[in-house]
């Protein structure tokens, strides 16, 4: 089976990018992507990230249905415990039905202290809250009437305004980077979204407890694996690393969020392409051809889930690379 390429719109941006150029140029990548043999778009979520402007995910889902022409489309990730899963469940199953039935809904905990305070949610609640959301929206989703008997969400004798057009509901799909975490993702998710800083031994091994945790639950595999990498693919080797290595390694340096990297202050610069080896997939068509057939051997990915623009980069070198990455897929199998 052919290897599935996702594509990870890039709606967040700094500078004086107006939101409708923002908007259009997200539109044409997913066109080019489409027509480059994607099989889905993703999108993330983040709360008052100013002075960084942010789209935000449930609208820009709603625009972007009409243009799927057969992708499919997730979310990489909502922050579930923030969130109440009565309004989160009503409206996935109505982007549900905008989405034609192929609807991807990807939840994780979140790091941010400031977005835990704005959304007036106790951060040590986030495990608690996380899962019993899981738990609302696929009953509501079940269709008929349920009682709720929750620590956070009680519900009494209510019924769900719109099932979704997939019987049961989007696949809740997980993500994780700590153990307990991607424990937690085998037992209660539909699958687990690797994260993009994960190493290659790291993923391997936390495959393997994932395949056993899932087991020992009395749960299939799932349906596919997905990864998230960054991803640039250049007419050469030295031309894709000058396009995107330096975007790349400040983003990583600079990251807000070490703790979740799994990164200490420093180690991006300290290391350079070391760093990239196992977590970008850079280079020129070949090389990340044979990366990605790799990453299918070593550790079974169907699916990989790609973000392909950082600021400073061009939008006509994203649209190229995403063009460049559709033929070098057409190898891997």
């Amino acid at each position: 089976m052919p290897v599935k390429l996702g594509l990870v719109l890039k709606t967040s941006w700094s500078g004086g990018e107006a939101p409708p150029a923002r908007i259009a140029a997200i539109l044409a990548q997913l066109q080019t992507a489409r027509d480059a043999g994607f099989e889905s778009v993703w999108l993330a979520q983040h709360f008052l990230s100013g002075p960084e402007r942010h789209l935000q995910t449930i609208p820009l889902l709603g625009r972007l249905a009409p243009e799927l022409g057969g992708l499919r489309i997730g979310t990489s990730i909502m922050l579930l415990p923030m969130l109440n899963p009565v309004l989160l469940a009503e409206e996935m199953a109505t982007l549900d039905w905008l989405a034609d039935g192929r609807l991807m809904l990807g939840v994780g905990l979140g790091y941010i202290d400031r977005e835990y305070a704005a959304m007036q949610t106790p951060k040590a609640e986030r495990v608690g809250r996380f899962a019993e959301a899981i738990e609302v929206m696929r009953r509501l989703w079940s269709g008929g009437r349920i009682t709720h008997e929750g620590r956070y969400f009680p519900l009494r004798d209510v019924e769900i305004g719109i099932e979704p057009k997939q019987p049961g509901g989007p696949p809740i799909l997980i993500g994780a980077s700590v153990d307990a975490a991607v424990k937690r993702a085998a037992r209660i998710g539909d699958g687990w979204l690797v994260t993009f800083a994960t190493g290659l031994p790291e993923v391997a091994r936390q495959l393997e407890m994932y395949s056993a945790e899932r087991a020992a639950a009395g749960l299939p595999p799932p349906k596919e694996q997905s990864i998230g990498r960054e991803c640039y693919v250049g007419a050469t080797m030295k031309e894709a690393m000058a396009d995107a290595g330096g975007p790349l390694l400040g983003k990583y340096e600079a990251y807000r969020n070490l703790a979740y990297t799994g990164l200490r202050e420093g180690q991006v610069a300290e290391q350079g392409r070391a760093f990239m080896q196992g977590r970008f997939l850079i280079g020129d068509t070949a090389f990340v051809r044979d990366e990605m057939q790799r990453y299918r051997e070593t550790l079974g990915v169907d699916l990989f889930r790609l973000r392909m623009e950082w600021d400073g980069l061009a939008q006509d070198k994203v649209l190229r690379s995403i063009e460049c990455l559709g033929r070098a897929a057409e190898g891997v199998r």
